[in-house]
């Protein structure tokens, strides 16, 4: 069938609005019932919700109800089609948190184009880095057409040359250009919806293939049993559209389930942590998520103010995913704002990644953070996640209860023969089931070797099960090999990361050949410029990783904020690993 709008405009959407879109849309709540984003956009459409873009400051600079979002995407998926762009074709969208973005990831779907998020450039420096890592993923995505910012429209054909686009600039650019007169033919449930590109890689960028039916089925077990989405909802975000949880758990799902969302640039979240809760208040919402170190910003920063009158009393799913969960963080960060009305049942942790759309697991509503501690030397030596006995003086860990799969999905731990491990054995996580990635774009050996035949895919996590919920503890690339023992990577950063002047982030472990085996090494961010210092800060924790851990590390200081990270912010070891041995670190000191 056709698509009909009943006015076509090239205007761009409103920026001077008065007022963010009303929290209630006026619609029958709808989960994911629908066959492809498009059918859920034009549900939408009908009611009075919509998304919000707000300054640092907090100011509304931007609004976009789900009925304009239709609107503008239609003419522009004309407009696109004009421009010789023929459905199936790549369209990399440089993913700025703003209308344009959402409204040209929509126009895709209307013109049956694959949007292609990527990330922005950094706000200082580093352009020629940002331009080699873009043309990788434009080429990797077989890209037809660009749209970005328009501040860095100046820089990207230089920075793209020589590339076959049918279209390069930003989307106030291309609303000058004609429409073309065409009927709009819908997507269908099992057409690709769009690429993902997975953040945490550091291989030549893949996109992972998900569509409408993987889509629609991820967000309806979200909305409709993770969070429970109902009446009186509101979400508020700062992740970065071009990750899988900022675009699919705070783009698409609200859309898809016609609630208003309300948006912080991530920039703005990283420069002022306290304005994403004073937005939940402001806004009444009381559904967000933000990996650990978004809880801790907020904590750090709360530590010297704490905003007048913040009242989060309304925050009802305070979700945490994306990176591994340190439950130090939210016992911190609820300590910190209970007295402003956060209550700390609201947590909820969950599993996930891109090559499954987003979601795998969920812990119950309204039960908090809930650990399993268990003995370390077992976890370590038989690979067995077992409770400390009552009188035991070892170590133990506690790891963070990740709640079971989501509906219509399986869930196993396997051995490396590929054996099925009982409750509390630790093995390789693997999940099946219809929200899966059709598989990594033009990379049939790369998805054969994570996808069997029966459609398991390896997730690379190791974890267990404990009465029927999953327990991660790690990525099975990340683990260090010592003397027969599994250890950590993270449980080393966290005993380095509790030492005096150093906090959360400023330690990378990992493991190097050695003659007689693997050896760790701790690079360990250092701010001071006295030498004497460097000394005694190498020397401390070697002491802490020997007498906790029972190795003996190289150290390795390295300058404040060298230490990678990935396009999401979390840490990248593998990245620090490769940095490392090719000596492009300038090591501050070393033992």
């Amino acid at each position: 069938m056709s698509l009909t709008v009943e006015q076509s405009s090239t205007e761009p959407c409103n920026i001077s609005a008065v007022a963010a879109t009303p929290t209630a849309s006026g619609l029958p709540l709808r989960f994911a019932d629908f066959d492809t984003l498009v059918d859920a956009l034009n549900y939408a459409a009908g009611g009075y919700s919509g998304m919000n873009f707000y300054s640092g400051r907090l100011e509304l600079t931007e609004r976009l109800p789900y009925r304009d979002l239709r609107d503008h995407a239609i003419v522009l998926a004309r407009i696109l089609l004009g421009q010789g762009l023929l459905p199936g074709e790549r369209v990399v969208l440089v993913a700025e948190t703003g209308a344009d973005f959402i409204i040209a990831f929509a126009a895709c779907q209307y013109a049956r184009l694959l949007p292609v998020p990527v990330p922005v450039p950094p706000a200082f420096g580093g352009r020629d880095t940002y331009s080699v890592l873009l043309r990788h993923m434009v080429s990797g995505a077989r890209a037809a057409a660009l749209l970005a910012p328009s501040w860095v429209e100046d820089w990207l054909p230089a920075a793209l040359d020589g590339l076959p686009l049918k279209f390069l600039g930003s989307v106030a650019q291309l609303r000058h250009l004609p429409e073309a007169t065409i009927t709009l033919t819908p997507p269908q449930a099992d057409d690709i919806a769009y690429l993902q590109f997975s953040s945490g890689s550091t291989r030549i960028p893949t996109g992972i293939a998900i569509t409408h039916r993987a889509l629609l089925t991820n967000v309806g077990a979200m909305i409709g049993t993770g969070l429970a989405v109902r009446a009186g909802d509101r979400a508020v975000s700062w992740l970065p559209f071009y990750h899988d949880m900022g675009l699919v758990g705070f783009v698409l799902a609200p859309l898809i389930a016609q609630m208003s969302v309300d948006y912080l640039a991530t920039r703005d979240f990283a420069r002022r942590p306290l304005g994403w809760l004073s937005l939940m208040d402001r806004n009444s919402a009381t559904i967000s998520y933000s990996p650990s170190f978004g809880y801790e910003l907020c904590t750090r920063r709360a530590s010297t103010t704490l905003p007048p009158e913040l009242d989060l009393s309304r925050w009802r799913v305070a979700g945490i995913g994306g990176d591994m969960i340190r439950p130090h963080v939210l016992e911190e960060f609820a300590t910190t704002f209970t007295p402003a009305g956060f209550v700390p049942r609201a947590f909820v942790p969950s599993y996930g990644m891109a090559e499954t759309t987003l979601a795998i697991s969920f812990a119950d509503l309204d039960r908090g953070v809930e650990t399993d501690r268990i003995d370390v030397e077992k976890l370590e030596h038989q690979g067995r996640a077992e409770p400390p006995a009552r009188d035991s003086n070892g170590r133990t860990r506690d790891f963070v209860v990740c709640g079971k799969v989501i509906p219509n999905h399986e869930l196993q731990i396997r051995d490396d023969s590929g054996g099925i491990l009982a409750d509390r054995r630790i093995g390789r996580v693997l999940v099946r089931g219809p929200s899966l990635m059709t598989g990594y774009d033009h990379r049939p050996e790369e998805t054969a070797r994570v996808m069997d035949a029966d459609g398991w895919l390896d997730t690379g996590d190791l974890g267990y099960l404990a009465d029927g919920q999953l327990v991660i503890t790690g990525r099975a690339k990340d683990v260090i090999i010592v003397n027969g023992r599994n250890i950590w990577p993270h449980d080393i950063e966290h005993t380095v990361e509790q030492l005096e002047t150093l906090r959360s982030g400023d330690a990378a472990a990992f493991a190097v050949d050695d003659v007689q085996g693997e050896r760790a090494v701790v690079l360990v961010q250092c701010r001071s410029s006295d030498g004497s210092a460097h000394r005694t800060l190498v020397q401390v924790v070697r002491a802490a990783v020997s007498q906790v851990h029972g190795i003996e590390p190289q150290v390795v200081l390295v300058a404040n904020n060298a230490l990678p990270q990935t396009s999401s912010g979390k840490l990248s070891r593998s990245a620090a690993r490769t940095a490392f041995l090719s000596g492009s670190f300038a090591p501050i000191g070393a033992a």
